[in-house]
């Protein structure tokens, strides 16, 4: 008899985004003319740089000759030419010394930090900030790091902690000791940052602790102010306890394309149950090559050519576009009364709901009466209530006439 992973029946009704798309859908049946502005899924809306489709052109074209073809990667980690780009340009230039050994190529941020709980014992207890992207509470729920969902929505065995306007969005250590902690900074929904002392705070709870800290920057780029930083490893000693993951997704356009990075210090160590120092970056390759054949030729030449000057000139423009969207967006709602967050050094506007109004409700009351589609804050957990997600990934005229709905409700 075929049993089936039981941990998977834990999961809540529904993934959040395909709950909005559901939502979406049935609104669009009953109401055809209605033209709808999406501002809830954070999917990029403008073209790749072109010094990426050249680059990307010049690989097919070498694809279509013997001599240059190329088949598998460097053993599922990526093309050293990439990897060595990353290391320079986006560590090295920042005063932080990562080799390009300890830079793992991959297909999404997403996959990875869903993916890299494997690696990790199921006894181990986790910490995730609440609101959460899901991702990080769903795949550790499905390897059985949790109890059954609480009557709100919280998982027993795992622990939250709550990032509210109280705390400007940013958790304080945890009352217990736990062994992964996942961080996100800038903050996906919240579009909060963190300072290097808030993060320094992290790293020392983490080396007291014998913890990995679980550290998604997929947003760095976004960053506008200087004394943020851009990567959890400008903190002095965060190679012994940290894992990085990074992505080409929204910093250059790759949603449809699918490119990230890990980084896996080689300091970084987890143990066995007996006390035994394990090397993780080595458990991470041995996972990723038996598990994943590597990203295509032709997408690791495209992210390459991201980090070449005009690359960085390019889509430098295309974030620019992005953020003057955010701009705008707190600016018009901030005149409206609203009270918002976010939108500053992030791509998200994280937008409190009139008071006694709840996320979905509000989210309802946008998709009928202003044809606008937002995320919910309660989709990314119980301290997401009485909020909305607004992204800024947009076009102007959209994010123009979004803002006039907006006033007109």
């Amino acid at each position: 008899m075929a049993t089936i992973n039981e941990n998977f029946l834990k999961l809540q009704a529904g993934y959040l985004f395909p709950e909005i798309g559901r939502r979406k859908r049935a609104f669009q049946q009953a109401n055809p003319n209605a033209k709808l502005i999406s501002m809830g899924i954070g999917d990029v809306t403008e073209p790749l740089a072109p010094v990426v489709i050249e680059a990307m052109k010049k690989a097919v074209a070498q694809m279509s000759q013997k001599e240059t073809f190329k088949g598998y990667d460097d053993g599922g980690i990526g093309y050293e030419f990439l990897r060595k780009a990353i290391s320079e340009k986006d560590f090295k230039s920042r005063g932080v010394d990562i080799d390009i050994d300890e830079i793992i190529v991959s297909d999404g941020a997403k996959c990875d930090t869903g993916n890299m709980q494997e690696i990790f014992g199921c006894e181990n207890i986790v910490a995730v900030t609440d609101p959460v992207y899901p991702v990080y509470v769903d795949t550790n729920v499905m390897a059985g790091r949790s109890g059954l969902a609480a009557s709100k929505g919280r998982y027993d065995g795992i622990v939250y902690m709550p990032c509210t306007e109280q705390n400007d969005f940013v958790p304080e250590l945890p009352n217990k000791k736990v062994d992964l902690i996942y961080l996100c900074f800038p903050n996906n929904p919240t579009g909060a940052v963190a300072t290097k002392e808030q993060l320094a705070k992290w790293v020392d709870y983490a080396k007291e602790n014998k913890a990995i800290i679980l550290f998604d920057a997929a947003y760095e780029s976004f960053i506008s102010e200087k004394n943020i930083p851009h990567s959890i490893y400008e903190i002095d000693g965060a190679k012994e306890v940290a894992i990085e993951f990074r992505s080409f997704s929204k910093t250059a356009g790759f949603t449809g394309v699918r490119c990230a990075f890990v980084v896996v210090p080689k300091q970084l160590m987890a143990y066995t149950k007996d006390g035994k120092t394990i090397e993780v970056a080595q458990i991470w390759k041995r996972r990723q090559c038996t598990k994943f054949n590597g990203v295509s030729y032709i997408t690791q030449q495209g992210a390459a050519a991201v980090y070449s000057e005009q690359g960085q000139k390019q889509i430098k423009e295309t974030i620019k576009i992005y953020m003057n969207n955010a701009k705008l967006i707190r600016q018009k709602l901030g005149e409206l009364g609203y009270t918002i967050y976010g939108g500053v050094n992030a791509p998200y506007v994280w937008l409190k709901t009139p008071k006694g109004v709840g996320s979905w409700e509000f989210f309802d009351k946008l998709l009928s009466e202003a044809h606008i589609v937002t995320t919910p804050g309660a989709g990314f957990g119980l301290a997401g209530e009485g909020f909305v997600r607004l992204t800024a990934f947009g076009q102007l005229e959209n994010v123009k006439e979004a803002m006039e709905r907006f006033q007109e409700i």
